[in-house]
């Protein structure tokens, strides 16, 4: 499809390349406590050690004076008793001024969360605005890092004797601070032989990501940090799997990190050779893609594959007797006289029962199947008028209430509320594929907008109007450049999505070349009006035009009129 766009730079950023860990500057810290809860913010003594690139570059360290009194046994423990921290700074004090050493630096602790929840209380509890956004755990790195039955655990004292620190803890604060120190430097050795050079690195081996996703970080290099599709693709050119974002580079990338642990994707990760990508002037545009590339490629880890290009509709089949008969569609061949789309063939059969049941309670179905009657009362569902089914099933649900089977009234309600489902979705689907063109707008929250181009319920062409840039200039050219097709095929995803996409609010008309039919009365969030009524680009608080509520609200009467334009 055409789009009027620049193509996004594909220069690597510093994002891709990652943070050096020579560059970040950690703070080890250790904590003596109270002990008790976090909550209690019962600390001691605050320890640490600044360092950057392998070498220490300050330190830090004071007594706390608790709030509460310092127990026998921490006593017993830390050697730190109440006379010790008479005249110490309170914990709001030290806190403070510990978030003043430690910066923006990334927090270093053996057992963090224990030392960092403590800190953490204490910001909470005295209204400190200082607290850090980056922290690592120095014993769940060790856990990870080193082979197993190496160490016979991974308690500070054991790691330290293990890699002859030359300070020994012994629970008090900067001793335990030094020693946590040499142990972190030794883990980044190790690790650092794995391949570990960056921050980003060091966060994703921690979270136990795969060896795999680690060694193919460099497969989101180069890509568009703008909307657009993405392919995985194995070393035999086979596409493993399509997937869409608003900013393929970041998404990408995010598979080499521990947010993916679905055991599926990280499969298809170790298989995956490349990543190719498409990038689009909108997020729309993008989503199209992917369908189409889907129901193309019909990639072996998208779960849709399956279904894709495959719809079930409902048919009246008159000879030899009147019947409903659910009917497949491939490849956007939609059978004559078909009414629908359903996501499956039991969707279909569902409707189809329901329709007949109602029909039958107005004595309209024989014993025997459907007659002519029942036939010409369906051929009206099919266009739209449900007041025939609706008043049926309002009766019907009386005279099970009136008798108390609730249960059953609440079925057949459900039943017409799919039932009226099912009629809107036909309509909408029928009303933009019957559609010549339809231009149509978004605002993107940034002062511009995003353009497309709808033929017969296909999407030809896309654009994006920067903030400040002619809007009508940009739509013109993208109806210009539009993909020109003879074909009037189209899969009943891209056509539903693009519906979906017109009853956003905020979405305005720009042009509709032919009477464009749309249904109502059904709680539908938009009404399309002709595209004279109103100027689409100027931007109004009540969100006028395309997207203003009409119709009752959603659970009353359902679709039953269609609504021209022209």
């Amino acid at each position: 499809m055409a789009s009027i766009h620049e193509l996004p730079d594909t220069q690597l950023t510093f994002g891709d390349i990652g943070e050096d860990l020579a560059k970040v500057v950690f703070v080890v810290v250790d904590l003596e406590t109270t002990g008790g809860p976090a909550t209690s913010a019962g600390i001691t003594e605050i320890g640490a050690v600044k360092v950057l690139a392998g070498e220490v570059i300050g330190e830090f360290a004071t007594l706390v004076r608790p709030e509460a009194s310092i127990p026998p046994h921490i006593t017993a423990l830390t050697g730190i008793d109440n006379a010790m921290v008479l005249d110490a700074p309170s914990v709001a004090g030290a806190v403070c001024s510990f978030g003043e050493f430690a910066g923006d630096a990334v927090l270093v602790a053996h057992n963090a969360p224990y030392d960092l929840g403590f800190l953490k209380a204490a910001c909470a509890r005295y209204d400190l605005s200082w607290f850090p956004g980056r922290s690592l755990d120095t014993a769940r790195l060790a856990r990870v890092a080193l082979l197993p039955g190496e160490v016979r655990n991974c308690k500070l004292a054991t790691l330290a004797a293990h890699f002859r620190a030359p300070v020994t803890p012994n629970h008090r604060a900067l001793a335990d601070a030094r020693a946590t120190t040499h142990v972190l430097h030794c883990l980044m050795e190790r690790v650092g032989s794995l391949g570990v050079r960056s921050w980003e690195d060091l966060r994703d081996f921690v979270g136990r990501v795969s060896t795999a996703q680690r060694t193919k970080r460099h497969l989101a290099q180069g890509l568009p940090n703008g909307p657009g599709v993405y392919t995985f693709v194995d070393k035999q050119g086979a596409p493993l799997y399509v997937g869409t974002s608003g900013n393929v580079r970041a998404r990408v990338r995010n598979y080499f990190t521990a947010a993916e642990n679905r055991a599926r994707m990280c499969e298809m990760i170790a298989i995956a050779d490349r990543v190719e990508a498409i990038p689009c002037a909108t997020t729309l545009e993008a989503r199209i893609r992917e369908i189409r590339l889907i129901s193309q490629r019909r990639p072996h880890y998208n779960r849709r594959s399956r279904q894709a290009s495959t719809s079930w509709w409902l048919r009246l089949v008159m000879r030899p007797a009147p019947r409903l008969v659910a009917s497949k569609s491939t490849d956007g061949v939609v059978p004559e006289g078909a009414w629908g789309p359903f996501p499956s063939r039991s969707a279909a059969r569902s409707i189809a029962e329901t329709l007949m049941r109602l029909t039958k309670k107005r004595g309209i179905l024989g014993d025997s199947g459907l007659d002519d009657r029942a036939a010409t009362v369906i051929n009206l569902v099919f266009d739209g008028d449900l007041r025939v089914v609706l008043t049926a099933a309002e009766e019907r649900m009386r005279e099970l209430a009136a008798m108390e089977r609730f249960e059953d009234a609440s079925s057949v309600r459900d039943s017409v509320i799919d039932l009226c489902a099912a009629s809107s979705r036909h309509h909408r689907f029928r009303g933009l594929v019957d559609a010549e063109q339809v231009v149509a707008a978004e605002p993107d929250n940034r002062g511009g907008w995003a353009i497309h181009v709808i033929r017969s319920g296909r999407l030809v062409s896309a654009a994006h109007c920067p903030k400040g840039a002619d809007a009508r200039a940009t739509a013109a050219a993208a109806i210009e450049t539009a993909e020109v097709t003879e074909s009037r095929l189209t899969t009943t995803e891209e056509t539903s999505a693009l519906a979906r996409w017109l009853e956003t609010p905020g979405v305005r008309l720009v042009d509709v070349r032919s009477p464009l039919a749309w249904p109502i009365g059904s709680g539908s969030p938009m009404s399309l009006v002709s595209a004279a009524d109103f100027d689409p680009y100027r931007q109004r608080s009540d969100r006028a035009g395309a997207s203003r509520p009409v119709g009752p609200a959603p659970g009353t009467q359902r679709v039953s009129r269609i609504l021209h334009v022209g």
